[in-house]
């Protein structure tokens, strides 16, 4: 071939005689002439750039480049079908024999349709008559749904020849869309399971103490997770602000050991979770043996998907499921999990308001109260005043206006009282006057920590009067030191813990679990405000045997009631929850 020219095939055969094509065309390229056997050859070699053939039919043609065609044809990888009308399909390729005999008749079926269609109406793009039917420039497009081996697939039907207004033949190109109708479905019902997660009615959740709560969305996100995801282990972690620590607030297939693992939100030594806590980034493990992030040994998971809680751009904790099978997640199963994770997150923060908007409510409610009061107590007042100033007339005046300036003043610290909220207990000064020793608490050691000095020195003051040895902690971490040494010395241990459920350093499940490492059946009373438990100790402890809670403001009586209650060893060991908040 010369250098710069061109290289040009001809086919013998035409009507011209060769070597004048020859000789004519040799000014412009460098010619080979090949026979007609060999012109589909010389449409596939390198260096051709043109291929001239004259006096060749169009069934010549077909004869000539079939075997390219048909290669061509089963390379696409679609199933392809000729179809016509009122006989069947003529002609399929490999791919669609391949399928399975009800998907073969019903994409016949689609093809007897989609030439009727294209018979009766001009294509034109819009829904047609037949259900699952779609009309475009390019055809009839049909879905078929295969209900017993949940495969999908979508078939366009376009016209091959007509013969005046019909139809002759149709070619029906059939396509497996399974995957794609299957995340789609995934989708929408990831979409509905989490519009129901985030249902909850206010009237009713404001009815349900903080256990009941949790416990009800619990049962909703388990049920939901269960029916979108395939996983063996299911883990959700709050994250602690302050401590930036990850607590577990619900959990299904861990063992105890593996629940007391601290984690914290950081990059490095905290596993997936803590990564994921700390990036706001989803992570995809095909494989914990060979993944460095995942903690080794606490569990016997082969592939896991963690995704964040995030709430306005923010991580509030990790959801992660874990299966017993390595690549058991797939990119799309992250897609869902980050879906349904931003309603698990949003569920929460409803949870949180609506707690929020009960303590408020009774803030403001008490202050309220306070203040209409203020007016007919300040005229009280001053009525008794005047009485004492009859004092020296009557003895009797002064008497009872000392009683009268004594109930004002009990009023008015009862109401200032509830107006604290969970900073105060109600009912203090009669449990007070009573100083008779309970033969249930005489000589029991009882532990109380609350970071509240007025809350932790009253019930100290209530359970002493009553015969009870009391040690006040005003701290998590001084707590849990106690605990431990108590029980390493051998000596007096404790017989029962009181413990606040929210303090900066620890929660009360931190607090109850160091308890029940000690002793597994050392009865514990939690203690939180109006129902606020934002690390849900609540539901985690009572899963693992907690004694009861009490929600702040609660009367002593009721304290009292709780404590003997946790030495009566008749009782049932289920926990009881005192009223709802």
């Amino acid at each position: 071939m010369s250098a710069g020219r061109k290289k040009l095939f001809l086919v013998e055969g035409g009507p011209t005689p060769t070597q004048d094509v020859v000789d004519s065309l040799r000014q412009l390229y460098d010619v080979e002439v090949v026979p007609l056997a060999q012109a589909a050859a010389a449409f596939h070699q390198p260096d051709a750039q043109a291929v001239l053939a004259e006096g060749i039919t169009s069934e010549a043609a077909g004869r000539l480049f079939a075997p390219q065609a048909q290669r061509v044809i089963e390379a696409i990888g679609e199933g392809i079908c000729i179809y016509r009308p009122g006989e069947g399909v003529t002609w399929a390729n490999q791919r669609f024999a391949s399928l399975d005999e009800q998907t073969r008749r019903r994409a016949a079926e689609a093809c007897e349709q989609g030439a009727q269609r294209l018979q009766n109406s001009k294509p034109a793009k819009g829904k047609g008559k037949n259900s699952g039917a779609v009309t475009s420039d390019h055809g009839v497009r049909f879905m078929i749904e295969d209900r017993e081996s949940e495969r999908f697939f979508e078939v366009l039907v376009s016209p091959i020849e007509n013969v005046g207004n019909e139809p002759a033949l149709v070619v029906g190109v059939l396509w497996d869309v399974t995957e794609t109708t299957r995340n789609e479905l995934k989708l929408d019902a990831i979409d509905r399971a989490g519009a129901e997660l985030v249902r909850l009615d206010a009237d009713v959740v404001r009815r349900l103490n903080s256990a009941e709560r949790l416990g009800l969305l619990e049962e909703k996100i388990v049920r939901y997770a269960h029916e979108r995801l395939e996983f063996d282990h299911f883990t959700i972690h709050l994250l602690n602000k302050e401590s930036r620590r990850l607590e577990l607030v619900m959990s299904e297939g861990l063992p105890p050991e593996v629940q007391e693992v601290d984690l914290y939100a950081k990059r490095e030594g905290n596993g997936i979770v803590g990564f994921v806590a700390a990036t706001g980034r989803s992570y995809l493990c095909q494989r914990t043996a060979t993944d460095e992030k995942y903690i080794q040994g606490l569990v016997a998971a082969r592939s896991s998907l963690s995704v964040p809680l995030l709430m306005h751009d923010e991580v509030i904790g990790v959801f992660n499921v874990e299966s017993d099978r390595v690549n058991a997640f797939t990119e799309a199963d992250r897609q869902f999990a980050e879906m349904f994770a931003r309603y698990v997150a949003l569920a929460f923060h409803i949870l949180d308001l609506l707690v929020v908007e009960r303590y408020t409510t009774g803030e403001s409610v008490s202050s309220t109260m306070e203040g209409e009061i203020s007016e007919p107590l300040e005229d009280l007042q001053h009525e008794a005043e005047w009485l004492q100033e009859l004092a020296a007339r009557d003895p009797g005046a002064a008497e009872h206006a000392e009683r009268i300036l004594r109930d004002i003043e009990s009023i008015r610290s009862r109401v200032s009282d509830v107006r604290r909220g969970p900073r105060s207990i109600l009912g203090v000064e009669a449990a007070l006057k009573e100083p008779s020793i309970d033969p249930l608490l005489h000589n029991r050691r009882i532990l109380v920590v609350d970071d509240e000095p007025g809350i932790r020195e009253t019930i100290g003051d209530i359970l002493h009067r009553r015969g009870a040895t009391v040690q006040i902690f005003e701290n998590g971490d001084d707590a849990i030191r106690g605990i431990e040494e108590a029980f390493a010395k051998g000596g007096a241990s404790f017989d029962l813990i009181i413990s606040d459920i929210k303090m900066p350093d620890r929660t009360g499940y931190e607090i109850f679990s160091a308890a029940k490492r000690v002793k597994p059946d050392l009865s514990v009373i939690l203690m939180t405000g109006f129902g606020y438990d934002p690390h849900h100790s609540i539901v985690r402890a009572s899963q693992d045997g907690l004694q009861s809670v009490l929600f702040k403001p609660f009367r002593a009586q009721r304290l009292l009631d709780e404590v003997r209650r946790a030495f009566q060893k008749d009782d049932p060991a289920e926990p009881k929850v005192d009223g709802a908040s």
